[in-house]
Protein backbone atom coordinates (compact mmCIF):
# COMPACT_ATOMS: atom_id res chain seq x y z
CA UNK A 1 0.00 0.00 0.00
CA UNK A 2 2.81 2.37 0.92
CA UNK A 3 4.65 1.52 -2.29
CA UNK A 4 1.54 2.17 -4.39
CA UNK A 5 1.02 5.53 -2.70
CA UNK A 6 4.62 6.53 -3.41
CA UNK A 7 4.29 5.43 -7.03
CA UNK A 8 1.10 7.47 -7.39
CA UNK A 9 2.78 10.51 -5.82
CA UNK A 10 5.74 10.12 -8.17
CA UNK A 11 3.37 9.90 -11.12
CA UNK A 12 1.56 13.06 -10.02
CA UNK A 13 4.92 14.80 -9.68
CA UNK A 14 6.16 13.73 -13.11
CA UNK A 15 2.91 14.82 -14.78
CA UNK A 16 2.99 18.21 -13.04
CA UNK A 17 -0.29 17.64 -11.22
CA UNK A 18 1.35 17.70 -7.77
CA UNK A 19 2.73 21.21 -8.36
CA UNK A 20 -0.56 22.40 -9.85
CA UNK A 21 -2.69 21.00 -7.01
CA UNK A 22 -0.36 22.50 -4.42
CA UNK A 23 -0.65 25.90 -6.12
CA UNK A 24 -4.44 25.54 -6.13
CA UNK A 25 -4.31 24.63 -2.43
CA UNK A 26 -2.15 27.70 -1.75
CA UNK A 27 -4.66 29.91 -3.57
CA UNK A 28 -7.67 28.51 -1.73
CA UNK A 29 -5.83 28.75 1.59
CA UNK A 30 -4.95 32.35 0.78
CA UNK A 31 -8.56 33.21 -0.03
CA UNK A 32 -9.85 31.49 3.12
CA UNK A 33 -7.19 33.25 5.15
CA UNK A 34 -8.06 36.68 3.78
CA UNK A 35 -11.72 36.12 4.60
CA UNK A 36 -11.56 34.39 7.95
CA UNK A 37 -8.26 32.89 9.14
CA UNK A 38 -5.00 34.77 9.54
CA UNK A 39 -3.12 31.48 10.06
CA UNK A 40 -3.97 30.28 6.55
CA UNK A 41 -2.68 33.55 5.11
CA UNK A 42 0.72 32.81 6.66
CA UNK A 43 0.74 29.23 5.37
CA UNK A 44 -0.35 30.06 1.82
CA UNK A 45 3.00 31.50 0.54
CA UNK A 46 4.86 28.52 1.99
CA UNK A 47 2.61 26.08 0.14
CA UNK A 48 3.07 28.18 -3.00
CA UNK A 49 6.86 27.93 -2.79
CA UNK A 50 6.58 24.16 -2.28
CA UNK A 51 4.36 24.07 -5.38
CA UNK A 52 7.11 25.84 -7.33
CA UNK A 53 9.75 23.39 -6.11
CA UNK A 54 7.45 20.48 -7.07
CA UNK A 55 7.40 21.52 -10.73
CA UNK A 56 9.12 18.68 -12.66
CA UNK A 57 10.19 21.25 -15.28
CA UNK A 58 11.48 23.75 -12.74
CA UNK A 59 14.74 24.36 -14.55
CA UNK A 60 12.93 25.15 -17.80
CA UNK A 61 10.60 27.57 -15.97
CA UNK A 62 13.42 29.58 -14.36
CA UNK A 63 14.17 31.81 -17.41
CA UNK A 64 10.50 32.78 -17.57
CA UNK A 65 10.53 33.79 -13.93
CA UNK A 66 13.64 35.90 -14.47
CA UNK A 67 11.95 37.63 -17.42
CA UNK A 68 8.67 38.23 -15.58
CA UNK A 69 8.59 42.00 -15.10
CA UNK A 70 5.64 41.97 -12.68
CA UNK A 71 7.61 39.71 -10.35
CA UNK A 72 10.62 42.00 -10.62
CA UNK A 73 8.69 45.13 -9.67
CA UNK A 74 7.79 43.60 -6.30
CA UNK A 75 11.32 42.23 -5.90
CA UNK A 76 12.72 45.75 -6.36
CA UNK A 77 10.53 47.01 -3.51
CA UNK A 78 11.98 44.26 -1.32
CA UNK A 79 15.45 45.19 -2.53
CA UNK A 80 14.93 48.79 -1.42
CA UNK A 81 13.88 47.54 2.01
CA UNK A 82 17.02 45.40 2.14
CA UNK A 83 19.18 48.35 1.06
CA UNK A 84 17.65 50.59 3.76
CA UNK A 85 19.48 48.43 6.29
CA UNK A 86 22.59 50.42 5.41
CA UNK A 87 21.17 53.58 6.99
CA UNK A 88 18.51 52.39 9.42
CA UNK A 89 18.79 52.89 13.16
CA UNK A 90 15.87 50.61 14.10
CA UNK A 91 17.47 47.21 13.50
CA UNK A 92 14.81 45.15 15.26
CA UNK A 93 12.03 46.76 13.23
CA UNK A 94 14.06 46.37 10.02
CA UNK A 95 14.57 42.64 10.60
CA UNK A 96 10.87 42.22 11.31
CA UNK A 97 9.97 44.07 8.09
CA UNK A 98 12.32 41.83 6.10
CA UNK A 99 10.42 38.81 7.42
CA UNK A 100 6.94 40.36 7.09
CA UNK A 101 7.46 41.35 3.48
CA UNK A 102 8.92 38.07 2.24
CA UNK A 103 5.67 37.49 0.27
CA UNK A 104 6.99 40.19 -2.11
CA UNK A 105 9.37 37.43 -3.25
CA UNK A 106 7.54 34.21 -2.38
CA UNK A 107 4.16 34.79 -4.02
CA UNK A 108 5.44 35.97 -7.43
CA UNK A 109 7.91 33.07 -7.35
CA UNK A 110 5.07 30.61 -6.79
CA UNK A 111 2.97 31.92 -9.69
CA UNK A 112 5.97 32.18 -12.00
CA UNK A 113 7.51 28.75 -11.33
CA UNK A 114 4.76 26.32 -10.26
CA UNK A 115 2.76 24.48 -12.90
CA UNK A 116 0.09 27.09 -13.77
CA UNK A 117 -3.54 26.60 -12.88
CA UNK A 118 -6.00 25.69 -15.59
CA UNK A 119 -8.47 28.38 -16.61
CA UNK A 120 -11.39 26.75 -14.78
CA UNK A 121 -9.31 26.38 -11.62
CA UNK A 122 -8.52 30.10 -11.74
CA UNK A 123 -12.19 30.79 -12.37
CA UNK A 124 -13.28 28.86 -9.28
CA UNK A 125 -10.68 30.55 -7.10
CA UNK A 126 -12.18 33.86 -8.22
CA UNK A 127 -15.71 32.61 -7.55
CA UNK A 128 -14.83 31.48 -4.01
CA UNK A 129 -13.17 34.85 -3.33
CA UNK A 130 -16.09 36.88 -4.72
CA UNK A 131 -18.97 34.91 -3.23
CA UNK A 132 -17.12 34.62 0.09
CA UNK A 133 -16.78 38.39 0.37
CA UNK A 134 -20.44 38.89 -0.53
CA UNK A 135 -21.57 36.30 2.03
CA UNK A 136 -19.52 37.94 4.79
CA UNK A 137 -20.83 41.35 3.71
CA UNK A 138 -24.42 40.19 3.94
CA UNK A 139 -23.78 38.59 7.34
CA UNK A 140 -22.20 41.83 8.58
CA UNK A 141 -25.05 43.94 7.22
CA UNK A 142 -27.58 41.55 8.75
CA UNK A 143 -25.87 41.91 12.10
CA UNK A 144 -26.13 45.69 11.66
CA UNK A 145 -29.75 45.72 10.55
CA UNK A 146 -31.20 43.14 12.91
CA UNK A 147 -29.16 43.62 16.09
CA UNK A 148 -31.69 44.52 18.84
CA UNK A 149 -29.22 45.27 21.61
CA UNK A 150 -28.77 48.85 22.80
CA UNK A 151 -25.11 48.07 23.39
CA UNK A 152 -24.60 47.83 19.61
CA UNK A 153 -24.97 51.53 18.92
CA UNK A 154 -21.95 51.45 16.65
CA UNK A 155 -23.65 48.81 14.52
CA UNK A 156 -26.86 50.80 14.19
CA UNK A 157 -24.98 53.90 13.10
CA UNK A 158 -22.85 51.94 10.62
CA UNK A 159 -19.66 53.62 11.73
CA UNK A 160 -16.35 51.83 11.09
CA UNK A 161 -17.89 48.36 11.24
CA UNK A 162 -15.51 45.45 11.02
CA UNK A 163 -16.81 42.33 9.34
CA UNK A 164 -18.31 39.46 11.29
CA UNK A 165 -15.06 37.56 10.66
CA UNK A 166 -12.99 40.39 12.15
CA UNK A 167 -11.73 42.11 8.98
CA UNK A 168 -10.99 45.80 9.67
CA UNK A 169 -13.55 48.12 8.06
CA UNK A 170 -11.09 49.83 5.69
CA UNK A 171 -9.82 46.57 4.23
CA UNK A 172 -13.24 44.96 4.09
CA UNK A 173 -14.60 47.94 2.16
CA UNK A 174 -11.85 47.46 -0.42
CA UNK A 175 -12.67 43.76 -0.64
CA UNK A 176 -16.33 44.60 -1.30
CA UNK A 177 -15.30 46.97 -4.11
CA UNK A 178 -13.18 44.18 -5.61
CA UNK A 179 -16.09 41.74 -5.29
CA UNK A 180 -18.28 44.16 -7.26
CA UNK A 181 -15.82 44.26 -10.16
CA UNK A 182 -14.89 40.57 -10.11
CA UNK A 183 -18.51 39.45 -9.76
CA UNK A 184 -19.47 41.20 -13.00
CA UNK A 185 -16.40 39.89 -14.86
CA UNK A 186 -16.69 36.31 -13.59
CA UNK A 187 -20.38 36.28 -14.47
CA UNK A 188 -19.44 36.82 -18.11
CA UNK A 189 -17.36 33.61 -17.99
CA UNK A 190 -19.99 31.46 -16.25
CA UNK A 191 -21.04 28.39 -18.21
CA UNK A 192 -24.62 28.37 -16.97
CA UNK A 193 -27.27 31.06 -16.86
CA UNK A 194 -27.84 30.39 -13.16
CA UNK A 195 -24.13 30.79 -12.39
CA UNK A 196 -24.01 34.02 -14.37
CA UNK A 197 -26.93 35.56 -12.51
CA UNK A 198 -25.60 34.35 -9.17
CA UNK A 199 -22.34 36.22 -9.73
CA UNK A 200 -24.06 39.35 -11.05
CA UNK A 201 -26.44 39.39 -8.10
CA UNK A 202 -23.43 38.87 -5.83
CA UNK A 203 -21.77 41.94 -7.37
CA UNK A 204 -24.94 43.99 -6.82
CA UNK A 205 -25.28 42.83 -3.21
CA UNK A 206 -21.64 43.70 -2.51
CA UNK A 207 -22.27 47.21 -3.83
CA UNK A 208 -25.41 47.46 -1.72
CA UNK A 209 -23.60 46.40 1.47
CA UNK A 210 -20.73 48.77 0.67
CA UNK A 211 -23.16 51.69 0.56
CA UNK A 212 -25.29 50.57 3.50
CA UNK A 213 -22.28 50.27 5.81
CA UNK A 214 -20.65 53.42 4.35
CA UNK A 215 -17.09 52.13 4.08
CA UNK A 216 -15.55 55.38 2.88
CA UNK A 217 -12.30 53.94 1.52
CA UNK A 218 -14.18 51.17 -0.27
CA UNK A 219 -16.64 53.68 -1.72
CA UNK A 220 -13.78 55.82 -3.03
CA UNK A 221 -12.27 52.76 -4.73
CA UNK A 222 -15.68 51.64 -6.04
CA UNK A 223 -16.51 54.96 -7.66
CA UNK A 224 -13.00 55.35 -9.10
CA UNK A 225 -13.41 51.93 -10.73
CA UNK A 226 -16.96 52.71 -11.89
CA UNK A 227 -15.93 56.10 -13.32
CA UNK A 228 -13.06 54.59 -15.32
CA UNK A 229 -15.22 51.82 -16.77
CA UNK A 230 -17.96 54.31 -17.60
CA UNK A 231 -15.54 56.50 -19.58
CA UNK A 232 -14.07 53.44 -21.30
CA UNK A 233 -17.51 52.23 -22.42
CA UNK A 234 -18.63 55.70 -23.51
CA UNK A 235 -15.56 55.89 -25.75
CA UNK A 236 -16.49 52.58 -27.38
CA UNK A 237 -18.70 52.65 -30.48
CA UNK A 238 -20.09 49.23 -29.62
CA UNK A 239 -20.80 49.66 -25.89
CA UNK A 240 -21.62 53.36 -25.56
CA UNK A 241 -25.24 52.62 -24.55
CA UNK A 242 -24.01 50.51 -21.64
CA UNK A 243 -21.62 53.33 -20.78
CA UNK A 244 -24.54 55.77 -20.75
CA UNK A 245 -26.43 53.45 -18.39
CA UNK A 246 -23.38 53.28 -16.11
CA UNK A 247 -23.13 57.07 -16.20
CA UNK A 248 -26.72 57.29 -14.95
CA UNK A 249 -25.88 54.80 -12.19
CA UNK A 250 -22.69 56.71 -11.39
CA UNK A 251 -24.58 59.97 -10.91
CA UNK A 252 -27.80 58.57 -9.50
CA UNK A 253 -26.56 56.06 -6.95
CA UNK A 254 -24.80 58.56 -4.65
CA UNK A 255 -27.81 60.89 -4.80
CA UNK A 256 -30.28 58.11 -4.02
CA UNK A 257 -28.06 56.78 -1.25
CA UNK A 258 -27.67 60.25 0.26
CA UNK A 259 -31.43 60.86 0.42
CA UNK A 260 -32.57 57.34 1.37
CA UNK A 261 -29.84 55.84 3.57
CA UNK A 262 -29.43 57.79 6.84
CA UNK A 263 -25.94 56.44 7.51
CA UNK A 264 -24.72 57.83 4.15
CA UNK A 265 -25.96 61.39 4.71
CA UNK A 266 -24.67 61.25 8.29
CA UNK A 267 -21.20 60.13 7.18
CA UNK A 268 -20.99 62.86 4.54
CA UNK A 269 -21.96 65.53 7.04
CA UNK A 270 -19.53 64.18 9.62
CA UNK A 271 -16.71 63.96 7.06
CA UNK A 272 -17.24 67.59 6.04
CA UNK A 273 -17.29 68.71 9.66
CA UNK A 274 -14.20 66.56 10.31
CA UNK A 275 -12.18 68.37 7.63
CA UNK A 276 -13.43 71.77 8.75
CA UNK A 277 -11.96 71.20 12.20
CA UNK A 278 -8.52 70.92 10.64
CA UNK A 279 -9.01 73.98 8.42
CA UNK A 280 -10.23 76.05 11.36
CA UNK A 281 -7.34 74.84 13.55
CA UNK A 282 -9.72 73.46 16.16
CA UNK A 283 -9.07 70.52 18.50
CA UNK A 284 -8.82 67.52 16.11
CA UNK A 285 -8.06 64.77 18.62
CA UNK A 286 -11.42 63.08 18.01
CA UNK A 287 -11.66 63.57 14.24
CA UNK A 288 -10.35 60.83 11.97
CA UNK A 289 -10.01 62.74 8.69
CA UNK A 290 -8.49 65.76 10.39
CA UNK A 291 -5.86 63.52 11.99
CA UNK A 292 -5.04 62.10 8.56
CA UNK A 293 -4.55 65.59 7.16
CA UNK A 294 -2.19 66.35 10.02
CA UNK A 295 -0.32 63.10 9.27
CA UNK A 296 0.05 64.06 5.60
CA UNK A 297 1.54 67.44 6.51
CA UNK A 298 3.88 65.72 8.95
CA UNK A 299 5.00 63.10 6.40
CA UNK A 300 5.67 65.75 3.75
CA UNK A 301 7.84 67.70 6.20
CA UNK A 302 9.92 64.59 6.98
CA UNK A 303 10.18 63.65 3.28
CA UNK A 304 11.41 67.12 2.34
CA UNK A 305 14.31 66.68 4.75
CA UNK A 306 15.17 63.24 3.25
CA UNK A 307 14.25 63.53 -0.43
CA UNK A 308 16.15 60.76 -2.24
CA UNK A 309 16.15 57.56 -0.17
CA UNK A 310 13.83 58.61 2.64
CA UNK A 311 14.33 57.72 6.28
CA UNK A 312 14.04 53.95 5.79
CA UNK A 313 10.96 51.80 6.27
CA UNK A 314 12.03 50.76 9.77
CA UNK A 315 12.54 54.36 10.91
CA UNK A 316 9.37 55.86 9.43
CA UNK A 317 7.32 55.70 12.62
CA UNK A 318 10.09 57.16 14.81
CA UNK A 319 10.71 60.02 12.38
CA UNK A 320 7.00 60.80 12.18
CA UNK A 321 6.71 60.94 15.95
CA UNK A 322 9.78 63.16 16.17
CA UNK A 323 8.23 65.57 13.68
CA UNK A 324 4.99 65.54 15.67
CA UNK A 325 7.03 66.63 18.70
CA UNK A 326 8.18 69.61 16.64
CA UNK A 327 4.67 70.41 15.33
CA UNK A 328 1.85 68.45 16.95
CA UNK A 329 -1.24 70.12 15.44
CA UNK A 330 -2.60 69.98 18.99
CA UNK A 331 -2.71 66.17 18.91
CA UNK A 332 -2.11 64.17 22.05
CA UNK A 333 0.62 61.48 21.67
CA UNK A 334 -2.01 58.72 21.57
CA UNK A 335 -3.76 60.43 18.62
CA UNK A 336 -0.71 61.01 16.42
CA UNK A 337 -1.37 58.66 13.54
CA UNK A 338 0.82 57.40 10.72
CA UNK A 339 0.61 58.52 7.11
CA UNK A 340 -2.62 56.91 5.82
CA UNK A 341 -1.45 57.35 2.23
CA UNK A 342 0.67 54.67 0.56
CA UNK A 343 2.26 57.07 -1.90
CA UNK A 344 3.32 59.46 0.84
CA UNK A 345 4.46 56.48 2.91
CA UNK A 346 6.86 55.40 0.16
CA UNK A 347 8.04 59.00 -0.25
CA UNK A 348 8.64 59.16 3.51
CA UNK A 349 10.35 55.79 3.90
CA UNK A 350 12.04 55.38 0.49
CA UNK A 351 12.27 58.92 -0.85
CA UNK A 352 11.82 59.68 -4.54
CA UNK A 353 13.44 56.32 -5.36
CA UNK A 354 10.88 54.46 -3.26
CA UNK A 355 7.96 56.40 -4.74
CA UNK A 356 9.23 55.73 -8.27
CA UNK A 357 9.50 51.99 -7.58
CA UNK A 358 5.99 51.96 -6.14
CA UNK A 359 4.61 53.71 -9.22
CA UNK A 360 6.39 51.08 -11.33
CA UNK A 361 4.55 48.37 -9.37
CA UNK A 362 1.21 50.01 -10.17
CA UNK A 363 1.82 51.37 -13.65
CA UNK A 364 4.71 49.33 -15.07
CA UNK A 365 2.59 46.26 -15.90
CA UNK A 366 0.23 48.41 -17.99
CA UNK A 367 3.01 48.84 -20.56
CA UNK A 368 2.31 45.23 -21.59
CA UNK A 369 -0.75 44.83 -23.84
CA UNK A 370 -1.71 41.48 -22.29
CA UNK A 371 -2.03 43.13 -18.89
CA UNK A 372 -3.30 46.52 -20.03
CA UNK A 373 -6.27 44.97 -21.82
CA UNK A 374 -7.10 42.48 -19.05
CA UNK A 375 -10.16 43.84 -17.14
CA UNK A 376 -9.27 41.91 -13.98
CA UNK A 377 -5.82 43.52 -13.95
CA UNK A 378 -6.75 47.13 -14.56
CA UNK A 379 -9.77 47.03 -12.23
CA UNK A 380 -7.65 45.52 -9.46
CA UNK A 381 -4.90 48.11 -9.90
CA UNK A 382 -7.43 50.94 -10.06
CA UNK A 383 -9.25 49.86 -6.89
CA UNK A 384 -6.00 49.39 -4.97
CA UNK A 385 -4.43 52.56 -6.36
CA UNK A 386 -7.45 54.68 -5.40
CA UNK A 387 -7.75 53.17 -1.93
CA UNK A 388 -4.07 53.79 -1.25
CA UNK A 389 -4.63 57.52 -1.67
CA UNK A 390 -6.25 57.50 1.76
CA UNK A 391 -4.54 54.62 3.54
CA UNK A 392 -1.13 52.91 3.78
CA UNK A 393 -2.49 49.46 2.96
CA UNK A 394 0.87 47.69 2.68
CA UNK A 395 1.66 48.52 6.30
CA UNK A 396 -1.19 46.36 7.64
CA UNK A 397 -0.73 42.62 7.21
CA UNK A 398 -4.15 41.65 5.86
CA UNK A 399 -4.24 44.36 3.19
CA UNK A 400 -0.58 43.64 2.38
CA UNK A 401 -1.43 39.98 1.83
CA UNK A 402 -4.52 40.90 -0.20
CA UNK A 403 -2.48 43.10 -2.52
CA UNK A 404 0.45 40.71 -3.00
CA UNK A 405 -1.76 37.63 -3.47
CA UNK A 406 -3.93 39.33 -6.10
CA UNK A 407 -0.86 40.84 -7.76
CA UNK A 408 0.66 37.40 -8.13
CA UNK A 409 -2.61 35.68 -9.11
CA UNK A 410 -3.63 38.32 -11.66
CA UNK A 411 -0.48 40.03 -12.94
CA UNK A 412 2.42 37.60 -12.55
CA UNK A 413 0.35 34.62 -13.73
CA UNK A 414 -1.19 36.54 -16.65
CA UNK A 415 2.20 37.81 -17.82
CA UNK A 416 3.56 34.26 -17.63
CA UNK A 417 0.61 32.92 -19.62
CA UNK A 418 1.10 35.62 -22.26
CA UNK A 419 4.80 34.80 -22.52
CA UNK A 420 4.05 31.07 -22.88
CA UNK A 421 1.59 31.78 -25.70
CA UNK A 422 4.16 33.79 -27.67
CA UNK A 423 6.88 31.13 -27.51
Amino acid sequence: MHVLAMQRLKQLYQQGFLSQYLLLLACLAGVAGLLASRALVAISPIVGVVAALANPNLRAALPGWLRNQSAWWLALLYGLLLFSGLYTSAWAVWRHELYRKLPFLAIPLAFALAVPLRSRQRYWVGVVFTLGITAIGLATAGHYWFSPSNSNEELREATNLQSVTGIFHIHFGIMLAMACAFGVLLGQSARTLGGRWLLWISAFMSALVLHALVYRTGLLAFYAMLSFNTLRLLASQRWWKLGLLLLIVLVGTPLVAYHTVPSVSRQIAESKYDIEQFDWKEDINNYSLAKRLAAWHTAIAVAQANPWLGVGAADATDEMMAQYNWRSFGLLPMNRVMVHNQYLHFLLSGGLVGLALWLLVLLGPLAQPALRHNPYVYNFLLIQGAAMLVDSLLEIQISFNLFVFCYGFLLVATERQSADLTK
